[in-house]
């Protein structure tokens, strides 16, 4: 059974803004409808953000399912929508047209909202996401109210495990083989990659992830996975270069701002392209120490540490697994569909 994933939203016009746009909508006044605009504006990321530096960027999303009267209760965020163009120089509206049939009835609602998508990222604490094109494969965490976009593959789990996972060399060979490449970036293609990749026996997407919580190797991956992630945080963001603000109105994030100019400077250089280009010593190491955990958690932890454990052999254990799982479940298909028969009752 492969991961539950999903591709994030598709705008299909000018529903982004800046920060500073959105956090003048933030603090105006309540609107006709009695209620701010702070339950129609989220923070947005596409693959920029995870790459380079958070952009800054808010996505126009008016409540689902509203009447064109009721969207137009939000004066300004539906305002924006009504008269912004895109490049071409289209509106919203104009461009929902030249789609047609295939253009919805609600042209300020972003053209794929992905509904499913944001029921299962609102049961978790946070979700992982990874860019569907990028120079160096990599996952990091977001939580709402901060809203993904359409490049984004979205895997609705919070654990550390999982998250290990999906940032380790095992997984990596797997989705640049199974996965596609524009230009000179591979392309994590979900529907291929996530949805074949045979996870360890035990750790499987169908198992919530309380269930092995406490298991001896998923507790190693999680402790490796998240260490990784500190640390990376730590580089990105450190604390002597950068001062963390309250949003303007409470429920977002903070903003994470330079203390000064020189620090600014320095930070603009302080991407994860930037890191995994230059792969200093201790993200070697932090990977490496993944790396052996989750090889563990698959029974080949001798062999990762012996160097046995070459990309073409871990993609050939790896289709190996792939292939008797599908027949395993192919068979247990077949099972279901075939029901007993039952004997007929005899008439008097």
């Amino acid at each position: 059974m492969g991961l539950l994933n999903y591709l994030g939203i598709q705008k299909s016009g000018p529903f982004d803004v800046d920060g500073e746009k959105a956090r003048t909508w933030l603090t105006e006044p309540t609107n006709p409808n009695g209620r701010p605009n702070s339950t129609s504006l989220k923070p947005y990321w596409n693959g920029d953000d995870i790459t380079g530096r958070p952009r800054d960027y808010w996505l126009v999303d008016l409540p689902q399912g509203l009447a064109e009267g009721d969207a137009s209760l939000f004066v300004s965020l539906f305002e924006h929508v009504s008269v912004s163009v895109d490049e071409d120089g289209k509106t919203v509206k104009e461009l929902r047209e030249d789609l047609g049939e295939r253009a919805g009835p609600r042209w300020w609602e972003p053209h794929w909202p992905r509904p499913e998508m944001r029921k299962r990222i609102a049961s978790v604490e946070r979700y992982i996401i990874t860019a569907e094109t990028s120079q160096h494969r990599l996952f990091v965490w977001l939580s709402l109210p901060v809203l993904p976009d359409k490049n984004l593959i979205v895997v609705p789990r919070s654990d550390d495990t999982t998250f290990g996972i999906l940032h380790s060399k095992i997984h990596e060979v797997w989705s640049l083989r199974k996965g596609s490449d524009l230009q000179d970036r591979p392309r994590y293609t979900h529907t291929s990659t996530l949805a074949t990749f045979p996870f360890p026996e035990g750790y499987t997407p169908n198992i919530p992830a309380a269930d092995y919580s406490t298991d001896s190797r998923a507790v190693k991956i999680a402790a490796a996975a998240s260490r990784l992630n500190e640390l990376r945080e730590n580089w990105l963001n450190p604390a002597d270069l950068v001062t963390r603000v309250p949003e303007v109105v409470a429920g977002y994030p903070d903003r994470i701002l330079p203390k000064d100019e020189a620090a600014a400077k320095e930070l603009k250089k302080r991407t994860l392209t930037n890191l995994y280009n230059t792969r200093p010593a201790w993200l070697d190491h932090a990977h490496k120490a993944l790396d052996e955990a989750v090889a563990e958690a698959y029974g080949w932890g001798n062999d990762w540490r012996d160097g046995k454990l070459t990309e073409d052999e871990i993609l050939y254990r790896l289709f190996k697994l792939n292939q008797e799982r599908a027949k395993i479940e192919a068979k247990a298909k077949t099972k279901a569909k075939i029901k007993p028969k039952t004997k007929s009752k005899k008439t008097k």
